[in-house]
């Protein structure tokens, strides 16, 4: 494919039909202003941005008062305070429908099947509403989910909102340790959680490790368990456990829920980073900001339109959930998904689209590459008609991942590669279904979103790699950190490389058509001989080789420099021999530059990855190093760590 013209092109017709098309025009009258580009557009945005933010809040319909002063502080960054006068309550704005159309359908794996339509969401959601209130959970509290993605960790999460608490999420795959290392900080006063969940088949049960963290969790007042796997499992393990139907039981007349509107900066929801290095950071996040953020992006740069029917495959330990349910604000049916993405040969996610003719397919770059690997070819025994967009985050999506998705899934889609992360619970690049899409580029900066590439000297550059900064303040920036008191743990992960400027640590580099290159994160960016290089342009080669399924590469401290080392998992029976290393070795250096050649290359049966399935470079470096790693409960394997230590192919 050229490298020359986009690799797709959006018809005259899906133009004029985007909802980001009619939102130009309008803002274009009321604000008497022109933007015959989505250039010009995204320049009012940041440099207007009471302008903007006052149209998406009106143009998305948020229910709520907004008031007139929409930016204070505007040139204090952290600090900026937005829609001062406002009052909201976020799960008033998902539950804006009480019909008989669809607002969730579940699958677990092939085992489960569920739909719940808008009239029974919120009747469920009222009767939580209620039982939550009984049990004595007020404005700020704190419930926790530690469950599936399945409708009623949604119906939690929006009667805890509806109350004014907070909520907060792990998926059930995580250790002990791990959700005490998260839950145990922001003391929950209510746990809801499952019996258990299958896993390509398997069935897994969890109440034993419950029981454990219900232990540890003195602030519980109440367990609320989902019979997923049993219809009446039996609970008296756990304790101050009851069953859903028993919580919601004296409560079931309920028909109202009485949404307490709340300022706009109230706290919504609590997210927690990967924890790699030490205990994870707990990220607090507002309910005006998120939800105003999320309807820009599922609207205007996702054209979710009502009825649309939105797919993520994601755990509840991931930003990625939190983003798709925030679909409903929009009036669109969410798709939900446990279990794995490769039972019934790797097609279910794609049967699923058939079946529920799914609008919006959601995934990682991962799972793509997992695909192409398996050699799956949608395109061929899955009609997909429905489709119109794919969203791919997680890790950067490169060039060849492109070309999977035109050649082998669907020839006219957008396909929208997105970046951001748990700090924003958002993206600052994304998609834009009336923009091209150019291979391996995400397509534009986020409206609202004063994105740029800076130098290590603090200059923007565009062409060249640097670090992805925001200059401006934007209102789904955290609150903070949960117990960081004085602000100071949030401003040195933010603030602190350029003063006043958000640094995301993402290694990256703007482009001639105004699209993003993601290279990796800037704390894994080799540094060979002082030159930058980050680890996708090396992920790139390798894994387009059919011989290797999965690398990492690290930096390894060498003789007063650094040398790159590349790990390799291989297609099964294989062996890293001699002409296999010399052919990695070639072609990264055929497509790259001598420097990004791997000084040492080493076969390993795993490779360790976080529960959202990142793979993990400083926890590899820190084992090869010979350091400890701080938080191994932080990952879906933890015992893929030992491969990487004491490699005696390391210690010459």
């Amino acid at each position: 494919m050229s490298e020359t013209n986009p690799i797709w092109v959006p018809s005259a017709e899906r133009v004029a039909s985007a909802t980001i098309t009619a939102f130009t025009r309008r803002a274009e009258a009321r604000w008497n202003r022109s933007f015959p580009e989505y250039a010009a557009l995204h320049r009012w945005s940041i440099e207007h941005p009471e302008e903007f933010w006052v149209s998406v809040w009106d143009e998305c319909g948020v229910i709520g008062e907004r008031g007139e002063v929409v930016l204070v502080d505007g040139h204090k960054m952290p600090g900026a305070r937005w829609f001062a006068q406002a009052r909201l309550n976020f799960a008033e704005n998902l539950l804006r429908r009480r019909d008989g159309r669809e607002a969730m359908v579940f699958w677990g794996e092939d085992r489960v099947k569920q739909r719940w339509s808008w009239e029974e969401l919120y009747l469920e959601v009222a009767r939580v509403a209620r039982a939550l209130a009984e049990a004595g959970v007020t404005r700020g509290d704190r419930v926790a989910a530690y469950m599936p993605n399945m409708p009623h960790t949604i119906i939690a999460m929006l009667a805890t909102a509806s109350l004014g608490a907070i909520f907060t999420s792990a998926s059930p795959d995580f250790g002990v340790q791990g959700v005490l290392d998260r839950f145990g900080q922001t003391e929950p006063k209510v746990l809801f959680t499952v019996d258990g969940y299958w896993y390509n088949g398997k069935v897994v049960d969890i109440r034993g490790k419950v029981a454990e963290v219900v232990a540890g969790l003195p602030s519980v007042r109440r367990v609320v368990v989902t019979p997923y796997l049993e219809a009446l499992p039996d609970l008296s393990m756990i304790d101050r456990a009851q069953g859903w139907a028993e919580f919601t039981a004296p409560h079931r007349d309920a028909t109202e829920i009485d949404f307490v509107r709340l300022p706009f900066d109230h706290p919504l929801y609590i997210l927690y980073s990967s924890g790699t290095t030490g205990l994870p950071k707990c990220i607090v996040h507002c309910a005006g900001g998120v939800l105003l953020q999320h309807l820009k992006e599922h609207k205007l740069h996702g054209d979710v339109k009502p009825d649309d029917r939105l797919f993520y495959f994601t755990t509840c330990g991931w930003m990625m959930w939190n983003w798709l349910v925030s679909g409903l604000a929009s009036e669109a049916t969410l798709l939900l998904y446990d279990g794995s993405p490769f039972v019934k040969d790797g097609t279910i996610l794609f049967d699923y689209a058939d079946a529920e003719r799914m609008t919006h397919f959601g995934t990682s770059a991962k799972f793509l590459d997992a695909a192409a690997k398996k050699g799956l070819a949608p395109i061929e025994t899955h009609r997909l008609d429905t489709v119109r967009t794919m969203f791919s985050t997680g890790s950067p999506l490169m060039p060849e991942g492109f070309d999977y998705v035109y050649t082998r899934i669907k020839r006219d889609l957008c396909l929208s590669s997105i970046s951001g992360g748990t700090d924003i619970v958002s993206c600052f690049v994304l998609g834009n279904p009336t923009l091209p899409v150019w291979r391996g580029e995400i397509q534009c900066k986020g409206l609202g979103m004063a994105v740029q590439v800076f130098d290590e000297n603090g200059n923007p550059v565009v062409g060249q790699k640097g670090e992805l900064v925001c200059t401006r303040p934007f209102p789904v920036m955290p609150l903070g950190f949960w117990n960081d008191p004085d602000g100071s743990k949030y401003r040195a992960a933010y603030f602190e490389r350029f003063p006043g400027v958000w640094c995301h640590g993402d290694y990256c580099e703007e482009t001639i058509h105004g699209g993003f290159i993601i290279y990796g994160r800037s704390d894994a960016t080799l540094n060979p001989g002082g030159v930058r290089i980050g680890t996708a342009e090396i992920y790139r080669q390798v894994e387009k080789l059919p011989e290797v399924e999965e690398s990492i590469v690290i930096g390894q401290d060498w003789q007063g420099d650094v040398r790159v080392v590349l790990f390799v998992r291989l297609r099964e029976g294989l062996v890293l021999d001699e002409a296999l290393q010399e052919k990695i070795r070639r072609v990264i250096r055929d497509n790259t530059t001598p420097r990004h050649v791997p000084a040492k290359i080493v076969q390993v049966p795993d490779i360790p990855r976080t529960k959202s399935g990142k793979i993990v470079e400083l926890a590899v470096r820190q084992v090869v190093h010979g350091q400890p790693v701080k938080n191994v409960e932080a990952l879906a394997n933890p015992e893929a760590l030992e491969h990487f230590r004491d490699r005696p192919e390391l210690r010459d």
